[in-house]
């Protein structure tokens, strides 16, 4: 019975420690989900600008409405993310409005790497 006893905090301090490396790992799994997609719309933004850009504008202005659409694609992939820090004092949220409504390509150049810093420079051109 004694036995019994000062096993049974043990075994709770394991299953509550279990449970929090549980935890932790299925948020390192779901942030590193939102970086991958926050990079993926980035990408995908910056593919579209630059084929308007290459492009003769249409009357209907429809490659602009396709840069918009993957700019607010990018923004909602970021609403998690926004804080994080990409250096030069800015946060991801700040560098990627001014690349993106500011034409920054120094901002760019920031999120840009905050892509190939968190494994993901692949999705971005």
């Amino acid at each position: 019975m004694r036995a019994l006893k000062a096993v049974l905090p043990v075994l709770a301090l394991v299953a509550v420690t279990a449970a929090c490396s549980s935890s932790d790992d299925a948020d390192e799994q779901r942030l590193a989900e939102r970086r991958e997609n926050y990079c993926a719309q980035l990408g995908a933004w910056q593919k579209a600008r630059n084929t308007a850009a290459t492009n003769t504008p249409e009357p209907s202005g429809s490659g602009y409405d396709e840069v918009g659409g993957a700019a607010q694609n990018a923004f909602r992939a970021l609403r998690h993310l926004r804080d994080e820090s990409v250096g030069g004092g800015r946060t991801l949220g700040e560098a990627t409005a001014a690349a993106m409504n500011n034409a920054d390509s120094g901002a760019e150049a920031l999120v840009v790497e905050y892509c190939g810093d968190v494994g993901f420079e692949t999705l971005t051109r």
